[in-house]
This record gives C-alpha cells, sequence and structure tokens, in this order.
C-alpha cells in the first residue's frame, strides 16, 4: 500500500451526531462534560485515543472551533500531526502545533497561508493547488515516514475520505444521548448520492469488536471491506 493505513476515531451521539449543535459554538468535547448521564463515562473515550496511533489527522477548522488559535504553548507530546486548512488557522495556531507535536505537516491549497512565516524544524507544508487526500496521505508515508494515522476530523472532510475510499478502520465510540438537528454534524457528511450508479462509493464495513463499556457507552470497531 503507498498510503498510511487510516482509522476513523470519532465519539458519537447514538444518532450519528459529532456536535451538539448546528454553529461552531457546539461542541462534543466541551458540551458532554456538562451534561449528567454522559459526563460520567466521557473519560472511556480520551483513555482509548491515548492509546490510537502515534500520527492523527484533522481539519483546521475543528481546530479553530476548538479554540487553537488562542491557547497557551503546549508541552511537547510523542504524536505527529496533520492538519488540512486554508484559511481557519492564524500564526499562533500553527506555533501551538508546532509545540505540541513530534511532527506538524499541514496540508494547505492556500499559497498565502500563515504557515509560511513560521519557521520551526518540525513544521512541513505539503501544497496542493487543489486538495488530493490520496497524493497527501502517499507523502506522509514516503516523505515522512507515517505508516498509520488516525483520522479525526470533521463530517465533510470524513465524508471525502469516505468516497475516495481512504478509509481502512473504523473505531467509534457512542455516548448515550440522542442529539438531533438536521444541520449538526454528522458522523460522514458531504456530498449525498444522486444516481444509483454510484452506489459503489458506499462504504461496506465488517464487525470486529463490539464492547459494552461502563455508564451505557459502547465502542464498535470495523474493518472497511470497501
Amino acid at each position: 500500500m503507498d498510503r498510511p493505513i487510516t482509522t476513523l476515531f470519532m465519539l458519537m451521539s447514538v444518532d450519528g451526531k459529532i456536535s451538539t449543535g448546528a454553529t461552531d459554538g457546539f461542541d462534543v468535547d466541551k458540551d458532554f462534560p456538562k451534561i449528567a448521564g454522559v459526563q460520567e463515562g466521557l473519560h472511556q473515550y480520551y483513555e482509548i485515543e491515548q492509546t490510537t496511533d502515534l500520527w492523527s489527522l484533522n481539519s483546521g477548522r475543528v481546530q479553530k472551533k476548538m479554540g487553537v488559535n488562542t491557547k497557551k504553548t503546549p508541552s511537547k507530546t510523542s504524536i505527529s500531526f496533520v492538519l488540512i486548512d486554508n484559511n481557519h488557522l492564524t500564526e499562533r495556531g500553527i506555533r501551538y502545533f508546532c509545540a505540541l507535536s513530534k511532527e506538524f505537516v499541514l496540508v494547505t491549497s492556500n499559497a498565502d497561508h500563515p504557515a509560511f512565516q513560521v519557521k520551526e524544524v518540525n513544521l512541513h507544508i505539503i501544497y496542493q493547488k487543489e486538495l488530493s487526500l490520496t497524493d497527501a496521505l502517499a507523502k506522509l508515508k514516503s516523505e515522512y515516514n507515517c505508516h498509520r494515522i488516525t483520522i479525526q476530523s470533521g463530517g465533510t472532510l470524513n465524508g471525502l475520505f469516505l468516497r475516495e475510499k481512504l478509509f481502512d478502520y473504523v473505531d467509534i465510540v457512542i455516548a448515550p444521548i440522542l442529539i438531533g438537528g438536521k444541520d449538526t454534524s454528522t458522523l460522514i457528511d458531504g456530498k449525498s448520492l444522486l444516481l444509483e450508479s454510484e452506489l459503489s462509493q458506499l462504504g461496506l464495513l465488517k464487525l470486529q469488536e463490539c464492547i459494552v463499556l461502563e455508564d451505557s457507552y459502547i465502542r464498535l470497531r470495523y474493518k472497511v471491506i470497501h
């Protein structure tokens, strides 16, 4: 395989929502700890997260939503981060990830991205005129020795991974809550199918493990068949 093995790892509600509302002011990481009946078992998700791959991929939009552009400088970790971003991260947000990451790779189609003004030895930029997840993943493996990577992004980017057949595994932690709302982000968003001939773009899964966790949480692990 000329790209890293990928695992979609996410926390979601029973109805598949990965946010608590339709605006960027809502976030499961911020809101779930406030909700009785959900907060008690939430620690299990973060404990499982600590066992995921040493490379992690996310989007600039999600990180902006989580306040990375205003956070204090973090301590260094052993995780290498990949962010796909055109206009959500500021120079401060870039420096945050340089401080946090073993290696930090930014994938962007913005030739004026503030990352180009940052000079850090662990900052690497993959510039593409148009986003190609396939090419970006291939470079991560060939140039940065990334062999496995965990995807923890928003529904739209997750949708691109699905349509391009770039998921190998899916690992989901389900919180005991229903959220609802047609405009609230789900696990997989993006372009809907319109033609029967497009059914091949769906992702077929084989269940590998179903684990009943404490406090009514569930963990589902799948292998993507095609």
